[in-house]
């Protein structure tokens, strides 16, 4: 089978203990790049030559491979949106009836942009923002989805994000976590009319991607942190998101899995009840907070995308320990296991221990196939 079967199959719960491997390598490649501290051997390879090199799938379409976004922001006619770069600032405002709303970026070392001013911050940023997102849709661009899936051709499923809840887009991206939990303290109805504003916005998308019906696999890009989405707010603004959307996709026939990539330990016992087929980044000891016997007993029979620690690629980890721990957890999690670094490899890996697990896996797979 090729790794765009295996991959599907292991969704389907028909790849028996099969396992593929789906790193994501493509920011340590992108900032190795930039920085020109490729290895020799990998300074003329493209991105996608690197994957075929190391034997390992690949998961994200538009994921530092210059390929376009499927998802894409429309604002309606009344929304005036203007863009301002002051050096290495950037304004991005937005003008609403009730006034202006601003974000300010500012560029990092590595070329990205952070958040170095919140678009809400007030209780009539908070009304600003319900007009703004009354006015926004998501939109599925499906000649870029078809772009993406001849990119990755038979190295994996074709995958992309969704855009965040309303809790997780407000604790990320317009409030950050401070502004968010004293404004629910303060103003919750607001808040909450802001959260279902964004929801709203939703509606075009998901009913394009139903419509479209070649998808098979969808990511909810959620980032879940319990340091940000404590219990109660994750089970009183997050999973009734979850069971909405996510319900949406699988009764037309897509499996949806969520991105977890911080600590998650207080919100262990919510994970098998998740309406999702898998769970992405779980990050077990020595770099997250439960163990991976706590990560077994806890998802059931849900699949496992990636979870081996980030750290334990850096080169001063001990190669055997690293070794040990890749066995342990296709022993564990083998009948539902695409495995990868949780969340991705980090920049100062040493490369050459994804080679390195490419191999065990394919053994790992020629030793179940022997007779």
């Amino acid at each position: 089978m090729t790794k765009r079967e295996v991959n599907l199959k292991i969704f389907e719960k028909k790849a028996g203990n099969q396992v593929l491997f789906q790193p994501r390598i493509e920011w340590w490649y992108q900032y190795n790049k930039m920085r020109g501290t490729l290895p020799p051997k990998y300074q003329k390879k493209s991105l996608i030559e690197l994957f075929d090199d190391l034997n390992v799938s690949i998961r994200y379409f538009s994921y530092f491979t210059g390929l376009p976004n499927t998802v894409e922001v429309r604002y309606s006619r009344k929304v005036r949106r203007k863009e301002v770069i002051k050096g290495e600032r950037e304004l991005i405002i937005y003008d609403t009836p009730r006034g202006e709303l601003t974000e300010e970026l500012k560029q990092s070392s590595d070329g990205g942009w952070r958040i170095v001013k919140f678009l809400v911050e007030t209780p009539d940023d908070i009304e600003k923002a319900i007009w703004l997102y009354e006015n926004t849709s998501y939109i599925f661009i499906r000649e870029n989805f078809e772009k993406g899936s001849e990119f990755v051709g038979e190295r994996g499923e074709p995958q992309f994000f969704l855009p965040r809840s309303g809790y997780q887009c407000l604790a990320i991206q317009l409030m950050g976590i401070e502004n968010l939990i004293y404004a629910l303290a303060d103003h919750p109805e607001k808040v909450e009319r802001l959260m279902q504003a964004i929801n709203s916005s939703y509606d075009p998308l998901y009913k394009a991607i139903i419509s479209y019906g070649k998808i098979r696999i969808v990511n909810f890009g959620e980032n879940i942190d319990a340091n940000l989405a404590s219990p109660p707010y994750f089970e009183k603004y997050c999973i009734p998101f979850y069971e909405e959307r996510s319900t949406q996709l699988r009764e037309a026939g897509m499996y949806t899995y969520i991105h977890i990539d911080g600590s998650f330990k207080p919100l262990l016992k919510h994970l098998k009840g998740l309406p999702f087929d898998g769970l992405e980044a779980l990050t077990p000891l020595p770099q997250g907070d439960v163990s991976l016997e706590e990560m077994n007993e806890a998802i059931g029979d849900k699949i496992l995308l990636d979870g081996i620690p980030a750290i334990i690629f850096l080169p001063n980890y001990p190669l055997e320990k690293f070794k040990d721990f890749v066995r342990k957890i296709m022993k564990l999690f083998c009948s539902r296991l695409i495995l990868g670094a949780s969340d991705e490899v980090p920049p100062p890996a040493d490369i050459e221990r994804v080679r390195i697990i490419s191999e065990m896996v394919s053994n790992f797979n020629c030793k179940l196939e022997a007779p």
